[in-house]
C-alpha cells in the first residue's frame, strides 16, 4: 500500500467517525507511525507503507476514533513555540495559557524568583525559565505530573526545581517576586458538557475543583500572599465566568488588579500586586 492510499483510508475512517480535522489528524498519525515530518510525507507519498508502520498507524487511528486526544497518542503538544511532551498524567497545554506567560512577562519583567503552582506538564515553568534565562520553582500535588514536567525541563534545557506539595505549602514565606498558576477551574456541573476527549481522557484533578469552579482560588491567593514579597505579582488563569468571583477574593493585600482577555474576548488571566 502506498503512503497516499494509507492517508486517504485513514482520513475516510476519521471522517466516518466524526473526528474533527480528519485529514490533518490522519497526516499527523501517519507521520507519527513513520517517525517523519509532514513535509517528508508529501515528498514520498508514492512510497510503500512498511508493515510495522501500518500496524502502528492502525492502532493510532483506532485510539483516536475511541476519543483519545491526538496529543496523547503522539506524546506532543506545542506551547509558546516549543515542543512539550504530554501524557494522560497531565493536562494538554492550551494556546490560551500563553496569555498567562505574556501577562507575567509584561507585569513582572524584573522578577527573579518565580513559582509555578500546579505545574502539570511544566509548560508555564519551563517557558518562563527559558524566556527569562533563569531558574524557577514549580510545584504539583501529582507526582506523576512532576515526572512529565521534569522530562520537559530536561529535554528543553530549562532550569526548574520541582517540589511535590499542595499548592505552595512546601515553600518559604516572603521570598518570591512572582507566583503563576493555571489551576483547575471547571465547575463539576459542566463535566458532562465537555468534549469526550477532555472529559474521559484528561486528568480530572487538573480540570475540576468543585461546584462553582472557583474553590481553588481562595487557598491559592492566600498562599500567594504568603509567598510573595511586597510588590510581587500573582498571575492566574481563570475560567470564562470566574472574573468577578476571583476579584472578590482579592482583599486589601492586593492592588493594581488587571484582567487580560483571550482572542475570543473572554477574561482569561487575572494579575494583581502584593501591597504589604
Amino acid at each position: 500500500m502506498q503512503l497516499s492510499t494509507a492517508l486517504h483510508q485513514g482520513t475516510r475512517l476519521l471522517e466516518d467517525g466524526a473526528v474533527p480535522s480528519a485529514r490533518l489528524t490522519a497526516e499527523l498519525l501517519l507521520c507519527h507511525a513513520l517517525g517523519r515530518e509532514r513535509s517528508w510525507l508529501y515528498a514520498h507519498s508514492g512510497e510503500p507503507l512498511a508493515e510495522t508502520a501500518w500496524i502502528h498507524y492502525g492502532r493510532y487511528l483506532y485510539q483516536r476514533l475511541k476519543g483519545q486526544p491526538l496529543q496523547y497518542i503522539t506524546g506532543h503538544q506545542e506551547f509558546y513555540g516549543r515542543p512539550f511532551f504530554v501524557s494522560p498524567d497531565v493536562l494538554i497545554p492550551r494556546p490560551e495559557t500563553e496569555h498567562l506567560i505574556e501577562t507575567a512577562l509584561a507585569r513582572a519583567p524584573e522578577a527573579r524568583h518565580a513559582i509555578d503552582i500546579g505545574c502539570g506538564s511544566g509548560a508555564i515553568a519551563v517557558t518562563w525559565a527559558l524566556e527569562k534565562k533563569q531558574s524557577v520553582i514549580a510545584t504539583d500535588i501529582s507526582t506523576s505530573a512532576l515526572v512529565v514536567a521534569q522530562e520537559n525541563a530536561r529535554q528543553l534545557g530549562a532550569r526548574v526545581d520541582f517540589l511535590a506539595c499542595n499548592l505552595g505549602s512546601a515553600l518559604p514565606a516572603g521570598r518570591f517576586d512572582l507566583v503563576m498558576s493555571n489551576p483547575p477551574y471547571i465547575p463539576d456541573h459542566e463535566r458532562e458538557s465537555l468534549q469526550k476527549e477532555v472529559r474521559d481522557h484528561e486528568p480530572a484533578l487538573a480540570l475540576f475543583c468543585g461546584p462553582t469552579g472557583v474553590e481553588i482560588y481562595a487557598p491559592l491567593i492566600e498562599d500567594a500572599a504568603r509567598l510573595l514579597r511586597p510588590g510581587g505579582m500573582v498571575v492566574l488563569e481563570i475560567g470564562y465566568q470566574a472574573e468577578s468571583a476571583v476579584r472578590a477574593l482579592l482583599g486589601a493585600a492586593w492592588s493594581a488588579i488587571e484582567v487580560a482577555h483571550d482572542l475570543a474576548g473572554w477574561p482569561r488571566v487575572l494579575s494583581a500586586q502584593r501591597t504589604d
